[in-house]
């Protein structure tokens, strides 16, 4: 949404709410109960995947075997840190 507002110059409002969706993904992380060092490599994963899915459905762009075959390598990261028993 902030791309939105800076690039394409869709208004303040679109800013404005990006902005606050960025707080909002940057609090997440520290309300978690798991340490904070493996919460924060977890979410990256989903961001990543996050990413790939926002540029198939709003920018119309299919992403190549490379970032399919990435994307789940970092999810399967995030899984290992996050739910591997120690």
């Amino acid at each position: 949404m902030v791309w939105l507002w800076l690039r394409e110059h869709r208004g303040i409002t679109m800013g404005l709410l990006g902005a606050l969706v960025l707080f909002v993904y940057g609090v997440i992380p520290t309300l978690q109960p798991a340490h904070f060092g493996r919460v924060y490599a977890a979410y990256g994963g989903v961001f990543i995947v996050s990413s790939i899915i926002w540029g198939l459905v709003v920018d119309k762009k299919k992403p190549d075997r490379y970032e399919v075959i990435g994307a789940g390598i970092a999810l399967t990261g995030a899984a290992v840190m996050m739910y591997v028993s120690r």
